[in-house]
């Protein structure tokens, strides 16, 4: 070797009569290097010290004549131009060899249509668009990992009687439920917020007196009452209702200073309580009647009377620790007291109360002994409040599995952790199905089989029976980019109470969805049956959606944030009493669902997880406009009966009208139907076209929310669904007290219904899709 080495040496080093000149000459367009070689005959000059030409540019170069190689230098020539050979033939085989490999397998990752997967953050890969599984399998695939036994362990592990929010049982559980997440390998992350929470008296306890004298000791409460002391006359108020107060004044009975005596169930403990306020009232005891409740003479009540979600003291702003709170209180926060009874405290009480006797509808209670009265002026009631308003810090966990073609778009499945007690059904079945769908959903795409358009966020919500506390200040922090990318949001607190019934509420775009699912989802306990057949034989309804309540998990997250949300449940024909006490358990859960509780939570997540799938898997989201149109169309129809009524009977000039109104509706019908059009010749292969039908349709929820209010003073701004003088709703019970009184403020009216107009019309803009679309005639 050392001797080729020479020869070599002294061919490039020498100076032969032909020779072989090798130029190097960069490539700049990112290429290999060219080598270019030349010959020449003769040597005609001579070269410097180093033995390489000066001219760099294809010039010809001359070396002086040397005497001719001997046989053996040529032979060590020969021999050394082999080797070169071969040694660069066999890097170019395994280069070639290593191209075609990596083509293969490209040719057979895009046959299978399989990205590769990043398991620490289970982030899927590619750039052209997935072939994706046919929903059958899809579902298969869900039935599959989301079984009983999984259930049962996890119920076990999430169960506690110390979850309060903020406490350290709660912070176990986040805890518990952020390495579930990390342990499916999901992105995961945590919002601390810094809330105001009302507790119990620190010491000793709320009190209430009946003619002096002490009804028990209290145990439960009512977080954000007023605090303080009150007397006067009680006054037994039915359940509290605005109806069954206007009953009250049509029997002239005085309520101002009254402490008014109400049974729970109906409306919201808040709603109970700003009704009584509304009628200058200094105090309400709410109670459970064996009636509307089977649960002993003893059992306490705990709530809040907040009339709205969130921190009252930082409304429509996120309680984040390094925010500036102004100065405001939530218009929501009642100045009077209220407390809760047991049915024995109640019961001394209506014993000895006098005055006339109820109306023959609300003595239909079963308090023992009892003869239900009205009360008099010597039925004195004294209570006195005492709650402690405290800064505790709270923890939401989310985890997120992204999707491979539209990552930033979302679909939301959340629960509250929290309960004042065991809270089994309120919270740890939430949690527990929260967790066992992160689990199954997050196996479906790790094992490669499943990939989601669209990504799906898991959220463990903390102070929920605050009133939506965690998810109402998550919304408030992230508002303007939740209602562009969250497009759906689904609520598994309280989703399994009971056997043989099911209701729901929600957004109305999500109707059709509903439906599709829960025909899809199999009945428990009785074969052949699937949820949807076995609820509308029980209901006699098709649509299974009910109103949208305050108290509802998803009401803020409709009409706050316009985001089309949904909340459902597996009840039982008799109502769960133990919500909202201590008695909340596992086993009470387990009588009351004949022991197919493990079986129930499948079924309660596989409707949740078909339509949160459903969502991410198809191209189109699965979402009915023109189901909105019908709910706009009852609207505006009471509306413009009732106008006309009143212009009829010269209560209203007959410049007020409801023409543009009407036009505003039938541009919003229009709007819809061209959507469903332009959906039905669309090519749903299409992704670019998809995204574009899909963002006109996440923008209906959002903007029915009235920009014309601020959501500091009114934060439910959903026109149809919120609450508010902005609403629909308030705008008929405005046309309703001008027939009432003969009278009204007509300039006010006019200008409501110019918003009210003008707010549909935006919404029907948008719908249309682009400006160039729009075609409003002059």
């Amino acid at each position: 070797m050392d001797q080729a080495r020479t020869t070599i040496s002294k061919i490039f080093n020498g100076e032969p009569q032909s020779y072989t000149r090798f130029s190097l000459t960069q490539n700049m367009e990112g290429g290999d290097s060219q080598v270019e070689m030349k010959l020449s005959p003769e040597a005609d000059e001579e070269v410097g010290t180093n033995g390489v030409g000066e001219h760099l540019n294809h010039q010809r170069e001359y070396y002086k004549k040397k005497p001719a190689r001997s046989p053996r230098d040529i032979c060590f020539l020969i021999a050394a131009t082999l080797l070169i050979f071969i040694i660069g033939y066999l890097i170019g085989y395994l280069v070639h060899r290593k191209q075609d490999k990596t083509m293969l397998e490209c040719d057979q990752t895009q046959a299978a249509a399989v990205s590769a997967i990043d398991d620490d953050d289970l982030t899927l890969t590619g750039d052209s668009a997935p072939k994706q599984l046919d929903w059958s399998d899809v579902r298969t695939m869900l039935a599959d990992r989301l079984t009983v036994s999984q259930i049962d362990a996890s119920l076990s592990e999430f169960a506690r009687n110390d979850h309060q929010a903020g406490s350290p049982g709660d912070e176990v559980l986040a805890n518990k439920v952020l390495k579930r997440f990390k342990d499916n390998n999901m992105d995961t992350w945590v919002d601390e917020h810094s809330v105001q929470l009302q507790l119990p008296p620190a010491s000793g306890s709320n009190t209430v007196e009946f003619r002096g004298q002490s009804v028990g000791s209290l145990q439960g409460y009512l977080a954000y009452s007023g605090n303080g002391t009150a007397q006067g006359p009680v006054v037994y108020a039915h359940y509290g209702q605005k109806e069954d107060f206007d009953d009250l004044k049509d029997l002239t009975t005085n309520l101002t200073g009254r402490i008014i005596l109400v049974r729970a169930g109906k409306i919201s403990f808040a709603e109970k309580v700003a009704n009584a306020a509304s009628m200058d009232a200094s105090g309400v005891l709410i109670y459970p009647d064996p009636a509307d409740y089977a649960l002993g003479d003893a059992t306490h009540l705990f709530g809040h009377v907040h009339l709205g979600t969130g921190d009252p003291y930082t409304t429509g702003f996120p309680s984040f620790q390094h925010t500036q709170f102004p100065p405001t209180r939530s218009s929501g926060l009642p100045s009077i007291l209220a407390q809760t009874i047991t049915a024995s405290m109640a019961k001394t009480i209506m014993r000895s109360m006098g005055g006339r006797n109820a109306p023959r509808v609300w003595a239909r209670g079963e308090l023992s002994g009892v003869q239900y009265k009205l009360g008099d002026d010597n039925d004195i009631v004294s209570m006195g409040v005492n709650n402690v308003l405290v800064e505790t810090n709270i923890h939401n966990v989310f985890g997120v599995i992204k999707g491979v073609q539209d990552e930033d778009r979302y679909v939301v499945i959340g629960a509250q952790r929290d309960a004042w007690g065991p809270g089994f059904a309120k919270s740890t079945v939430g949690t527990t199905l929260l967790v066992e769908l992160a689990r199954s959903i997050s196996n479906m795409v790790r094992e490669g089989r499943f990939m989601p358009r669209r990504s799906v966020v898991f959220a463990s919500w903390s102070a929920g029976e605050y009133g939506s506390v965690g998810a109402t200040e998550w919304l408030e922090g992230y508002l303007t980019s939740l209602n562009m990318k969250a497009y759906t949001y689904i609520s598994l607190d309280g989703v399994v109470t009971g056997s043989g019934s099911f209701q729901a509420s929600g957004s109305p775009l999500l109707s059709d969805l509903l439906t599709e699912t829960l025909k899809e989802v199999k009945s428990v306990g009785d074969a052949g049956k699937t949820i949807y057949s076995q609820a509308t034989a029980a209901s006699g309804k098709t649509s299974l959606l009910e109103p949208l309540q305050l108290t509802d998990p998803v009401y803020p997250f409709i009409t706050f944030s316009g985001i089309p949300s949904v909340s459902f449940q597996l009840n039982g024909k008799q109502t769960y009493p133990y919500l909202n006490t201590l008695l909340d358990t596992r086993d009470k859960l387990n009588a009351a669902t004949s022991g197919n509780l493990a079986q129930l939570i499948r079924a309660a997540g596989q409707v949740a997880g078909h339509m949160a799938l459903r969502l991410v898997h198809d191209h189109l989201l699965k979402m009915g406009v023109e189901t909105y149109s019908q709910v706009v169309n009852k609207y505006v129809i009471d509306i413009m009966d009732k106008v006309n009524d009143l212009k009829r009977s010269s209560m209203l000039p007959r410049t007020v009208t409801t023409d543009w109104l009407t036009s505003a509706r039938g541009s919003f019908g229009r709007s819809a139907r061209e959507l469903r059009r332009v959906i039905r010749e669309s090519n749903l292969e299409d992704v670019e076209q998809c995204r574009k039908i899909n963002d006109r349709i996440m923008r209906v929820e959002a903007n029915l929310l009235s920009p014309y209010v601020s959501p500091t003073t009114q934060p439910f701004r959903h026109i149809l669904l919120g609450t508010g003088s902005h609403t629909l709703t308030a705008l008929v019970e405005q046309l309703d007290a001008f027939k009432s009184l003969g009278t009204g403020d007509v300039e006010a009216l006019k200008t409501k219904l110019a918003l009210t107009t003008w707010t549909i019309q935006t919404c029907a803009n948008a719908l249309a899709g682009d400006v160039w679309e729009l075609d409003n005639d002059v």
